[in-house]
């Protein structure tokens, strides 16, 4: 990425804990989980919901929320956490998949344009909706990029659903692939800041994570490395070692900086420390009942 662009992100990422590793422990953000459905089928991935689900991982959160209660759950967040700044939607499912993320993105523009807005999504659907979150004010956006070659991607996702359809193994690859790299080419020309977030699977991309880097180094902002959490289809396989997640780091970095402070956190994720406790009283205080249940990934 030229430094020109750097230096014009910098109010904002200097800001945002998931770019600026400084300030990862003082700025406050909060995830709303209004985004239950998805639209690609990664093997590693369980999404699940209910007071149950105490995981810290992505693809949890404790309940939904529905677009009209987030002006309420944020008018507490920001009484009780005043250090709050980013507001960001991760989940459950795939963000750019539920109408429900512009119609709270919509609500979070009018009512608290303050706070930066932020989203995650696979990257799908971004080069068609990137217009629109540009236009929503949207700041900030993480895409999961995994591979870049379909041969390799089609071990790490299952299927892809697409202009109403399912692609399976290589097909829904190269169409994911596609989609990814085009939507971040035109997010970056509309001046959204990009970080992408890449899972590391020893034994699927670890030698393949640092052509991500080599592809999208003049596009991204920042690019995370996160080891892989051994669920679902590959619950039988190990995650990396902090050795061997410090050497692909150091190798992508000379192309992407990268961010080494990720927690990798729930789709419900609130303040510094308490990732849970203002929302189980959000919902507490409505008399909702919370179950545990998982999302079905074919939820379209």
């Amino acid at each position: 990425m030229d430094k020109d662009k750097m230096s014009k992100f910098a109010h904002i990422t200097k800001v945002h804990p998931c770019f600026n590793e400084k300030i990862h422990d003082k700025v406050g953000r909060v995830h709303l989980p209004v985004a239950p459905r998805c639209n690609i089928a990664c093997k590693f991935c369980r999404r699940s919901l209910g007071k149950e689900a105490c995981e810290n991982r992505p693809g949890v959160a404790l309940t939904i929320l529905k677009p009209e209660e987030v002006e309420d759950y944020l008018n507490r967040v920001l009484k009780e956490m005043p250090n709050l700044k980013v507001v960001g939607i991760a989940g459950p499912g795939d963000s750019l998949f539920n109408k429900e993320t512009f119609e709270t993105l919509k609500i979070i523009d009018e009512k608290f344009p303050n706070l930066i807005k932020c989203l995650s999504t696979n990257g799908l659907l971004l080069n068609k909706y990137y217009k629109k979150l540009a236009d929503l004010n949207v700041k900030t956006v993480t895409v999961t990029v995994n591979a870049i070659d379909p041969e390799i991607l089609k071990e790490i996702v299952d299927w892809v659903y697409y202009d109403k359809k399912v692609h399976y193994g290589i097909e829904g690859a190269k169409i994911l692939i596609e989609n990814q790299i085009d939507g971040i080419k035109k997010a970056y020309d509309e001046d959204l800041i990009i970080k992408i977030n890449t899972v590391l699977i020893p034994e699927i991309n670890m030698n393949h994570v640092v052509e991500i880097a080599k592809e999208l180094k003049d596009f991204v902002y920042i690019q995370n490395i996160i080891p892989l959490i051994p669920l679902y289809k590959m619950s039988h396989l190990r995650p990396p070692t902090c050795e061997e997640i410090k050497k692909v780091r150091e190798e992508c970095e000379k192309y992407i900086p990268q961010f080494r402070a990720c927690g990798q956190c729930r789709a419900d994720a609130v303040g510094l420390i308490k990732e849970r406790k203002i929302l189980e009283e959000f919902f507490k205080e409505k008399n909702k009942k919370l179950n545990v249940f998982e999302l079905k990934h074919f939820s379209h």
